[in-house]
């Protein structure tokens, strides 16, 4: 292999350095986004006096990709919260 090929394949993994690591803060995003909808989900299930059991897989994902949405517009507002309180403009608050 020659100098410029692996000086040209090293710059290639510099480049893509900051969408690997933006590719691995999404999934861990996603996933801590999924474990609580799906505690959101026992908690709602139980106020119901139901189980996993008593749904079948398509309407338990049903369920939890509601949870998943309600924590993310949640998320959403407390983002916008937080940027117009950071901007001095808390009178929504």
């Amino acid at each position: 292999m020659s100098l410029k090929q692996i000086i040209k394949d090293n710059a290639n993994k510099a480049f893509d350095y900051p969408k690997l690591k933006s590719n691995k803060l999404k999934e861990a995003v996603s996933f801590k986004i999924r474990e609580k909808a799906v505690l959101a989900t026992k908690a709602r299930l139980a106020e119901n006096h139901k189980t996993f059991n008593d749904y079948n897989d398509e309407q338990l994902e049903v369920i939890i990709a509601d949870e998943e949405r309600k924590i993310i517009d949640d998320l959403k507002t407390k983002s916008l919260v937080v940027a117009l309180a950071a901007l001095g403009l808390n009178f929504f608050v």
